[in-house]
């Protein structure tokens, strides 16, 4: 399940959500083949297990499950006009990058069904979800039938059927945040960690398109020395092989103790719930924040907790909010595996310093974040760190070159936050950051 976090604290910070079907495709940036993991095959091997056997709940799953044979893939629905592109290439990555037979058809008997379903409905299903997975439903008709239910994952041996929910009326990067994360889980891993960095199974949605951890782990998972029904600790057996054989450069080191972080997640939880009151997600935020410095360095739970509180706090205590961000910022800042998550925290610190009046900041912060958000495919931070770069230079008197940054970053706005109206929203929202005494 996507949750949407990072695309929702952006939109409310332009106090707007997205609409309307987007008419554009992805922005044009360098598609550059996905990096491998950074890790040990012995913690690859630790992550797949959790990933592989247990749900997002935290609930075991007894035994190994996916597709054994082609998979076939149906798209359906109101579907957004840039999704058959991004599906086409994300179904090419699978097979190149994951070993994964899969291909689109018409035929109504496929194995995997995407269908397009407005968000307002999907909300009522799963509230708090973007997105979602369910086994054995072949489509919104029949899962509203069967009263949004659905079977078991846990109670599932073999794979044979599983529908991707995704919303119609998003823009079209969450279209395709969607479409990676649980076209990704349709296929292997049902559950999210907090401690993958480099990974869209991760409820913190940092990354929005599979890593070359995510291509891994489904390799692993899809490997001829697995099938269907086996344990965890009959899978633990044979992962080590599978990964030396997949991932030669994974050595053979020893995987690192993991960290448990069940009360913090449930106050991360509290925090980014909507249904909560302010003061409770505020409260749960400090907790969150203060509990993250117990996690190692490099691990990105250390500066999430600090994230989200100082988002939490950019209006109502803009100091503090400035002192929780550069917690984050040196958390992340510890390690490659969290530079988008870098890019995140400066778009917000460039923000405050427009709002102190230092332009100049604004726009170097902006601007050195902004090839990470390109190289990470992020046309919706990209367009923020643009737009932000662009009001900068009209408070610097170079307006013209502001302009033409407006101009140039217009494809990504597009893709990344929608129609003109909210583009515009952000803008204004944007340009309201200003020293107290100008406001």
């Amino acid at each position: 399940m996507r949750r949407g976090i990072a695309l929702a604290l952006l939109m409310a910070a332009a106090a707007c959500t997205p609409s309307g079907v987007p008419t554009v495709s992805a922005p044009a940036f360098a598609a550059l083949p996905a990096p491998g993991p950074m890790r040990s095959n012995a913690a690859m091997a630790a992550d797949i297990l959790d990933l592989a056997f247990a749900l997002e709940s935290g609930r075991e799953i007894p035994r190994l499950t996916r597709f054994e044979g082609p998979v076939r893939l149906r798209l359906t629905g109101e579907v957004p006009a840039s999704l058959p592109a991004d599906l086409t290439r994300l179904l090419a990555r699978l097979r190149a990058e994951a070993g994964i037979e899969i291909r689109q058809t018409e035929d109504a008997g496929a194995e995997i069904v995407i269908e397009a379903v407005p968000s307002a409905q999907l909300h009522r299903a799963a509230p708090g979800a973007a997105c979602f997975t369910v086994p054995e439903v072949e489509s919104w008709a029949a899962y509203a039938r069967a009263g949004y239910r659905a079977p078991d994952w846990a109670g599932i041996t073999t794979r044979r059927q599983v529908t991707v929910f995704l919303p119609s009326d998003a823009t079209g990067q969450e279209a395709r945040s969607c479409l990676h994360e649980e076209l990704a889980q349709a296929l292997g891993p049902l559950n999210d960690l907090y401690r993958l960095a480099d990974s869209v199974f991760n409820d913190d949605d940092m990354e929005g398109t599979l890593t070359g951890f995510d291509m891994l782990a489904l390799r692993a998972l899809y490997a001829p020395e697995l099938h269907s029904g086996m344990s965890r600790t009959e899978v633990a057996a044979r992962l080590p092989a599978i990964l030396a054989r997949l991932n030669p450069a994974g050595g053979s080191g020893a995987a690192g103790p993991v960290q448990d972080d069940g009360s913090w997640r449930r106050d991360i939880e509290t925090a980014l719930s909507p249904t909560n009151s302010p003061a409770a997600r505020i409260d749960a935020a400090a907790r969150a924040s203060r509990a993250s410095q117990r996690f190692a360095a490099g691990d990105p739970r250390a500066g999430f907790g600090a994230y989200v509180y100082g988002r939490q706090l950019m209006t109502r205590d803009p100091a503090e909010a400035r002192r929780q961000l550069e917690i984050a910022a040196r958390a992340y800042g510890l390690s490659r595996l969290t530079e988008i998550q870098s890019a995140h925290v400066a778009v917000q610190l460039a923000r405050l310093d427009l709002a102190t009046g230092d332009p100049a900041t604004a726009r170097n912060r902006a601007h050195a974040a902004s090839p990470i958000a390109a190289a990470h495919e992020d046309a919706a931070l990209f367009a923020e760190l643009a737009l932000i770069e662009a009001e900068a230079l009209d408070r610097l008197g170079l307006s013209s070159e502001a302009e033409a940054l407006r101009l140039d970053s217009l494809p990504a706005a597009r893709y990344g936050l929608g129609s003109e109206t909210i583009i515009g929203q952000m803008r204004r929202s944007i340009a309201a950051f200003r020293p107290a005494k100008e406001s």
